[in-house]
């Protein structure tokens, strides 16, 4: 990394979906602490883009640097759960495969802090979508604490409780040093910090 204090930069970067590019010439860094707003219209690139710094899929040009040291989370549209399993058996389920924390106690917590520990056992299949996105989102607070966070529109499907939930969340992790980089159609109404705004819409297609 050229700054020791830059979780994630890209430089110049490029990405294309068939014959079409998306965007190029992208130019980004992340620092412990902030949390970034992707913003662009639908089929800008925003999902695509998340996946490049996730190191799912590789830049048709430039650079993505990320510091070693910080674990990654990616959380995208899907929520990944089992509708034969019920909220804490797809809670640790998720949580395993990413190497979090699987203790009975922190599980619990989790679901607590969004809402669902009086569902705790009940089947994925009787859960609502925003229950759903409850449970997807539970495994961040499993999390290390000062990960990197990258969210493809974690607020889908909340109801003003999940969103509260959810907003304290992320800014309790950039208080902890962690970062977060996150797409919303929703207006952000984050307490603290401030999101920085990166704007797809402004980047050049050709």
């Amino acid at each position: 990394m050229t700054d020791a204090a830059v979780l994630l930069a890209a430089n110049d970067l490029a990405c294309r979906r068939g014959e079409r590019m998306l965007f190029r010439g992208l130019n980004l860094g992340l620092e412990p602490g902030q949390i970034m707003w992707l913003r662009g219209a639908n089929g800008r690139g925003k999902t695509s883009l998340l996946r490049l710094l996730a190191g799912l899929a590789s830049p048709a040009a430039g650079r993505i640097e990320r510091d070693p040291q910080r674990e990654r989370v990616y959380l995208g549209h899907a929520n990944a759960l089992k509708d034969d399993l019920t909220v804490t058996e797809s809670l640790r389920f998720l949580s395993r495969l990413h190497g979090f924390d699987t203790a009975p106690a922190a599980l619990a917590a989790a679901l607590q802090r969004f809402g669902l520990a009086s569902r705790r056992d009940a089947p994925v299949r009787t859960l609502s979508q925003g229950q759903r996105r409850r449970v997807a989102l539970a495994r961040l607070c499993l999390a290390p604490p000062r990960s990197l966070w990258l969210l493809d529109e974690p607020f889908d499907a909340l109801d003003v409780e999940g969103v509260a939930a959810l907003n304290l969340l992320l800014s309790e992790h950039a208080a902890r040093g962690g970062s977060v980089l996150l797409t919303s159609h929703l207006l952000l109404t984050l307490p603290s910090p401030t999101p920085i705004t990166l704007q797809l819409d402004e980047v050049a297609t050709a």
